[in-house]
């Protein structure tokens, strides 16, 4: 893989000096058993079918497609393969074994465990779990047909199996947890909590927040406090800083500011302000608002560059309890990085197009950016709806003036449009462009960021470059309606 852009001294990324991601998931064990349908030498083989041995990878994709049969035209499951490749079911293939009809709906599917297909089990499992029956609850009644009908029932069925899942289940099957904002919040905060609620959301079996990243941020706050609960100094003086500088602004810029961002940054100075106060107690020996301007300068001095985070901080410190004591943080000034020549920029769109070892939905947003200087917080936030289909072509609305999409790369946007990722277990029905792992919602900005490396891409430069480049060929009012400056 290219080294990281810097300076522009080393040589633009090509797809040569580009290598495949790592694959995801388990390392793939690997034997002198050959199967007969990929050619991969696997240490096991799951099964023997008329057409010769099967590996496990090529088992579990055999069960899990459904379609037409290309031989005797019915529409069912479809684990054979004809000689020219196609798709076949189980007795145009003369598959006898494993069973695959489930004993409990009779569905074809593979049998998960005592007979039963995967959903059945699931099912089964949050019925004994849940209780929707006793009392009665309509919510847990929707939220297990939620459950049961994910487009990949195996990764719910992992999910149940985690500890903090199972104690979730079981309090919300005792009634001893009712599905509210107020009962998770006051529940330790886990992935599982988080999970649980985003599913809740993004199903209507609980109201949506006014804004979710003000909401994570309060709960975050809320644990930040904790944490320093063994300083009562510093947490009192950090929940003030939060609450009147923080909290008060957030509030304000729902619906108005990329929230995402704005709660990233207020956490980040929150942190870096409770770092401070902690040195100022533990290594100096002082009591927290006992600092002087040579305590800030030495802590400044001896540290990273996050440390004048502490900036804001220290100024709403002057203006309040600070009294007559003015104090000074020099400002953080980020280092400047040229841009990147045309020719170099032009050398990762071609990446982007046609390094097919990288996700497609990473290489469609590597494009918005390099094409239309999109930044990465605004790209994740794309929904489908702004890519429309004219009589002229492909259009993407990103500002108030739509503009069209090339020509050539106008089929991997459609394909993208036709098969988004995450959304095989709870992120189904979403509209936006990028999905994320969680429940109704978008793929996260430094996800996308980190995912850009593998095309060698550098947000900050290519995006000038970008602009650059947009700027000769567009006057400037019309540029800004397009990208929505």
């Amino acid at each position: 893989m290219p080294r990281p852009l810097t300076h522009g001294i080393q040589r633009p990324p090509t797809l040569d000096s580009l290598e495949p991601p790592r694959p995801r998931g388990r390392p793939r064990s690997t034997g002198d058993k050959k199967c007969d349908r990929c050619g991969r030498y696997v240490a096991k083989i799951r099964v023997h079918w008329p057409e010769g041995a099967i590996c496990g990878i090529c088992f579990t994709d055999a069960v899990h497609t459904y379609g037409r049969c290309a031989q005797c035209d019915d529409e069912r499951l479809l684990p054979g393969r004809a000689n020219d490749g196609s798709e076949i079911c189980r007795d145009c293939a003369s598959i006898t074994h494993p069973e695959m009809t489930c004993i409990q709906c009779g569905a074809e599917a593979e049998r998960f465990r005592g007979g039963w297909c995967v959903r059945c089990v699931i099912e089964g499992d949050l019925n004994d779990v849940l209780k929707p029956s006793s009392p009665p609850d309509f919510r847990v009644k929707k939220l297990i047909a939620v459950l049961v009908d994910s487009r990949r029932p195996e990764t719910i069925y992992t999910w149940m199996l985690g500890k903090k899942t199972k104690e979730l289940l079981t309090l919300i099957g005792n009634r001893e947890l009712e599905l509210s904002h107020a009962e998770l919040d006051a529940l330790p905060r886990s992935t599982a909590v988080d999970h649980l609620r985003e599913i809740l959301v993004h199903n209507g079996l609980l109201v949506a927040p006014a804004d979710r990243y003000l909401a994570i941020f309060e709960r975050w706050l809320t644990q930040r406090l904790q944490e320093l609960a063994p300083h009562p100094e510093i947490a009192i003086m950090i929940e003030q800083f939060a609450t009147w500088h923080h909290l008060k602004r957030l509030r304000s810029k729902v619906g108005t500011a990329n929230m995402d961002i704005a709660c990233r940054n207020a956490r980040q100075e929150i942190t870096e302000a409770g770092k401070f106060l902690l040195w100022i107690e533990t290594d100096q020996l002082l009591k927290p608002d006992a600092f002087t301007q040579v305590h800030i300068d030495t802590y400044l001095n001896a540290g990273t560059s996050t440390r004048k985070t502490i900036k804001n901080f220290i100024s709403w410190y002057s203006r309040g309890r600070g009294g007559k004591r003015r104090f000074y943080v020099p400002p953080r000034y980020p280092r400047t990085l040229p841009t990147l020549s045309q020719s170099r920029r032009l050398h990762i769109i071609r990446n982007a197009i046609e390094f097919d070892n990288v996700a497609l939905a990473t290489r469609i947003a590597a494009l918005i950016h390099l094409l239309w200087a999109t930044p990465i917080s605004r790209i994740v936030q794309l929904k489908i709806d702004q890519i429309m289909l004219e009589p002229d072509g492909m259009m993407i609305a990103l500002g108030s003036t739509a503009t069209e999409v090339p020509e050539f790369i106008a089929p991997l946007f459609w394909q993208h449009l036709s098969a988004r990722g995450n959304q095989q277990t709870t992120n189904t029905h979403t509209d936006w462009l990028f999905p994320g792992y969680r429940a109704g919602q978008h793929l996260t900005a430094p996800t996308l960021q980190q995912r850009f490396r593998l095309l060698g891409l550098d947000p900050q430069r290519t995006r000038n470059a970008s602009l650059k480049n947009l700027t000769g060929q567009i006057d400037v009012h019309s540029l800004a309606d397009t990208l929505g400056y």
